[in-house]
This record gives structure tokens, C-alpha cells and sequence, in this order.
């Protein structure tokens, strides 16, 4: 489905089915440097059981036009933009990592159009550390390849050494690989610049479910305590074994969990 908000073209997977305005909606928001397809298994799912899937491509990401977006508080502004060019009033938003934080911040500075949020893989602060920020904004292959490295859990044998390559991160780095030149470092930069997220966390008014990879890298469960804490209707799961990438690595048992809250 292709939407026109701000005056570009925006993506947005439906699951093949088009919007019917009686029917709940699902807002999808992928990561840094993503599209919508890592969402593919929720966006079957969601379509087939009376919801309005939008699976959304960010500006300059996937199929959507324009250039991403600089801030959270943009991407969270954004997001409403969509659901008005889509004609829904209200709906819950899941967000993997960046899209986890423009879900807070969506909840909490447009409370009357979210109805629940789920957050995977999140934290606050979702700090990036330096090494990969220059890496990324000098568009070296190098940021790709951290990305995709510590996005993936180690997979370790019985005789204490880490497994063959991996194919899931493989696919997640050629996914990463077709992002266009600046996009992945804006992406990252609005991840490490978000300085509101547990002041828009405390505003947050509707439920909120974590969804978090016991084995994640670079938002450690750790880190979301504070977030966790901070929401007033918060509930959090921790997937074991699961890295950052879980939508790739746990696919079915994510799902089972997005079920509970959207």
C-alpha cells in the first residue's frame, strides 16, 4: 500500500488486505537501516485475525521516499502523520529498537491515538558507541558488519566453540546492505541522541509490553530497567537465548507475545 504523508510516497505492507475502518489497527516500526519485511510473520498474522496491518517503511528507507528523519520526536510525529493519511484514528505500535523508541514517544506525546505499545529489543538510554557511529556516518562497510554481528546471538557448540556462520545473520547484513548511503547513521544517530525517552516514558498512559533477547548486545536487558520501571503499565518478557535480532531468531514465540498486547 502506498500512502502519500508529508508530501512523499510512503510504503506501508498490509498483509494483502486492504484497511477496513471498523477493524482495529497495528502500526509496524522497524529498525535502523530496516524495512517492513522483518515484521513478515506479524504481518500475516495480524492481517488474517481483523486488523489493520500498516507495516511501514521509514522516510528514505525500503520502498518509502524522502530522507529519514533526524529525531525520535520526528520519527514519533511521523508515525500519527501515517495513521491520518491511512484514515485511522487510533492504534498500537510495535517497534523493534529505533522503532521501539518512536513508539514511546508516539504514546506519549499523542496519548489519544495509541491504544497499547510493544517494544523489542529496547532500552533507555539506546547509547551507540562511538566507533560505530563513525564507522557509520563515513558509510564503511565496517558499521554493516558490526551491526550484523553483535545484532545476532553466539551461537556456542557443546565443545565451548562458537558455530558456523550464521545464516539469519547473513540475511539480517544484506538486508542492512541495501540501506542508502546515510540512512543507517541518521538512524542511529536519533538512537543515541533521544535524551526524553524516560520523560516520555512516565507520560505514556497506555499498556506496554518489553520484549527482550536475553543474549542481546546492544540493547542488554539491563538496559531497559529503568524503561521498564519508569512506564506506569509495563509489563516486560525475556526471551532466552534470543539476541538482538529477534524477529529473525524467535519468530513464532515474539508472536506470541505481540498477541497479548495489540
Amino acid at each position: 500500500m502506498l500512502l502519500k504523508v508529508h508530501g512523499q510516497a510512503v510504503f506501508a505492507a498490509t498483509g494483502g488486505r486492504a484497511p477496513t475502518p471498523a477493524r482495529p489497527a497495528v502500526l509496524f516500526v522497524h529498525g535502523a537501516g530496516q524495512d517492513h519485511s522483518i515484521w513478515a510473520l506479524a504481518i500475516r498474522h495480524f492481517a488474517r485475525r481483523a486488523r489493520n496491518v500498516l507495516a511501514v517503511d521509514l522516510p528514505g528507507h525500503g520502498r518509502s521516499g524522502g530522507t529519514p528523519l533526524q529525531t525520535v520526536e520526528e520519527l514519533a510525529d511521523w508515525l500519527i502523520a501515517v495513521l491520518d493519511a491511512a484514515g485511522m484514528g487510533q492504534a498500537a505500535i510495535a517497534g523493534h529498537s529505533l522503532g521501539s523508541l518512536a513508539a514511546i514517544a508516539a504514546a506519549a506525546r499523542h496519548p489519544g491515538r495509541v491504544r497499547a505499545i510493544a517494544l523489542v529489543g529496547t532500552a533507555l538510554p539506546m547509547t551507540v558507541s562511538e566507533r560505530l557511529l563513525e564507522a557509520a556516518q563515513h558509510n564503511r562497510h565496517e558499521a554493516i558488519g558490526m551491526l550484523a554481528k553483535w545484532g545476532f546471538s553466539e551461537v556456542i557448540r557443546e565443545d565451548g566453540t562458537p558455530a558456523p556462520a550464521n545464516p539469519l545473520r547473513e540475511a539480517g547484513q544484506r538486508l542492512l546492505e541495501q540501506a542508502r548511503p546515510g540512512v543507517i547513521y541518521a538512524d542511529l544517530s536519533a538512537c543515541n541522541d533521544y535524551a526524553a525517552g524516560l520523560e516520555h516514558a512516565a507520560a505514556v498512559r497506555c499498556p506496554a509490553l518489553l520484549i527482550l533477547g536475553e543474549r542481546d548486545r546492544l540493547t542488554p536487558p539491563r538496559a531497559a530497567g529503568q524503561l521498564a520501571a519508569t512506564l506506569p503499565d509495563a509489563e516486560t518478557v525475556i526471551l532466552a537465548g534470543a539476541g538482538h535480532a529477534m524477529l529473525a531468531e524467535q519468530p513464532e514465540l515474539v508472536l506470541e507475545h505481540l498477541t497479548r498486547v495489540l
